[in-house]
């Protein structure tokens, strides 16, 4: 199977669980206080449903590929006293209808799977939701709706998709811990220190610096925390020729400023030649295990970084001209220096397999229940991480960086790996936690906003108001998915002339998720 549907998989599933997760959360507490739930969805539904479960006279029916109920209310047309014609809608009477009609029991909720594999819904009874459902707003309240509800009622409904989600997230991690352990590099032990590009360079960083700490705070894994650290701090302290050096950082250093083509900082790690394909290119050129790449095609690539942009920008040039796939490289080995001719293939890989005893892995382990509060801490830290990001969202860089579905499958890896998808989904999980309590209207945080309003003035918003508010904000977030998603079209479609940034570009892939709940 090949990556793309790898991909497409995972992000299916992966949404699915989020988005049923997250509904459940409003499911489970309107059920607390009473409130209906007409439908659960996993999946959208248009026209018809795959299955379809709901009590009906008593019992459980299911139907498969059944088209959608019909409304349960009747169009009115009339004219009013200026002579302009009206809309209204009136109540199908309940009692006239069959036995078996699923219309007669509105009190049960219809659970179903729809046939669009992205997202699902839970429909509450007397909400402006994203289905402007006007039919059974002009009706008049009913006890069982969420209109009827005390101010915190409806405020603990609205917030349960984003409590359930940060709970996933939590439970995810410690689970994670529990089985696979924590792996990470201690940014503090590595045998030839780091590597830094010209950027950095510029700012006083030289290849070899260790960083110890940020404004004083010690650094303690190699991870994109240490890159926030960095473009946060005033001063950044690192060990060079067994000294410590304090480094100025300007106040215009960005999060950006880490994710050009070639990275910010990385491991500095010299291009030694671990294992080898089997009659892979650099077999039959004669390279062995042990030996040192010193140069591509005259390029300097001593290291692991310069080795993967040599190859990288010789597949980039690949696309716009004829280039040469057979590389000369000096190879450093038991000999000496040796210049041999390496046929790279389609991809320009070589077949090697890279040194790594130049940084040691540390693995902690967890048992079940320390994984627990391990876990939780893991979890808000990372939802810490994301909030600070959040920040670029809102620069000419973040503009162009923001990613729709494409961004989001990108993130998961080309081979299934649980480890992995795991991970993935939790981090996604927080991302909607988030975005839904922003307040924006349509969003669960809108409506969070109008209910502690109302909590403060004493005055319920009237339900037109809440109409329009809804409509501004669907408006609204239909332009950024239309947006993000144009940045992944375009950046795929120029990928291989500038970096898109795809890897760091998951920390604005938070539009599509508005749309999935």
């Amino acid at each position: 199977m090949s990556a793309f549907w790898i991909r497409l998989i995972q992000l299916i599933l992966s949404l699915t669980i989020l988005v049923v997760i997250h509904e459940f959360g409003h499911f489970l507490f309107s059920r607390v206080f009473k409130v209906r739930v007409e439908k659960f969805y996993a999946f959208f539904n248009p026209n018809f449903s795959l299955i379809r479960v709901k009590k009906v006279n008593g019992k459980l029916r299911v139907k498969f590929f059944a088209r959608n109920v019909p409304e349960s209310y009747e169009e009115e047309k009339r004219f009013n006293f200026e002579g302009k014609e009206e809309v209204t809608y009136k109540p199908i009477d309940l009692d006239t209808l069959p036995d078996d009609d699923w219309r007669k029991y509105p009190e049960n909720t219809e659970f179903g799977v729809g046939w669009v594999p992205f997202g699902g819904y839970c429909k509450i009874a007397g909400m402006i939701d994203e289905s402007m459902d006007v039919a059974a707003m002009q009706q008049e309240p009913k006890a069982w709706e969420f209109r009827t509800k005390p101010a915190w009622q409806r405020l603990l409904i609205m917030v349960g998709g984003v409590m359930f989600n940060l709970i996933l997230a939590f439970m995810i991690y410690s689970a994670v811990l529990w089985k696979w352990g924590n792996s990470y590099i201690p940014a503090t032990e590595t045998e030839y220190g780091m590597e830094f590009n010209e950027h950095a360079k510029s700012l006083g960083f030289q290849d070899g610096d260790i960083v110890l700490a940020t404004d004083g705070k010690p650094a303690k894994q190699f991870d994109a925390d240490l890159y926030r650290a960095i473009a946060k701090a005033e001063v950044v302290t690192v060990l060079r020729n067994g000294k410590e050096v304090e480094l100025s950082m300007p106040e215009e250093l960005s999060l950006f400023d880490f994710t050009r083509e070639v990275p910010f900082i990385s491991i500095l790690s010299p291009m030694t030649v671990d294992s080898m394909m089997v009659d892979g290119p650099a077999y039959n050129a004669g390279i062995s295990a042990g030996d040192t790449i010193i140069s591509v095609n005259g390029i300097p690539a001593q290291t692991w970084t310069s080795f993967r942009t040599v190859l990288s920008d010789l597949r980039i040039k690949a696309e716009n001209e004829y280039v040469d796939h057979n590389l000369s490289m000096i190879v450093g080995g038991k000999s000496g220096r040796d210049t041999l001719t390496v046929a790279a293939d389609a991809d320009f890989l070589i077949g090697i397999y890279h040194f790594t005893d130049e940084y040691q892995v540390k693995q902690e382990e967890y048992g079940f229940f320390s994984s627990i509060p391990a876990g939780i801490k893991y979890g808000w830290n990372t939802l810490r991480g994301y909030v600070s990001d959040f920040q670029y969202v809102f620069t000419k860089e973040g503009a162009k960086s923001l990613g729709g579905f494409g961004t989001i499958g990108s993130i998961f890896p080309e081979k299934w790996n649980w480890h992995s998808f795991w991970l993935m989904t939790a981090f996604l999980s927080i991302i909607l936690a988030f975005m839904n309590i922003l307040p924006i209207p349509a969003l669960d945080g809108g409506y969070v906003l109008f209910l502690l309003v109302e909590v403060i003035t004493g005055k319920k918003p009237k339900d037109k108001f809440l109409e329009v508010a809804n409509t501004i904000g669907m408006f609204i977030l239909f332009a950024l998915l239309i947006v993000a998603n144009l940045n992944d079209i375009l950046s795929s479609w120029i990928f291989c002339k500038i970096n898109s940034r795809i890897i760091w570009r998951y920390i604005f892939c938070h539009v599509c998720f508005d749309f999935l709940n």
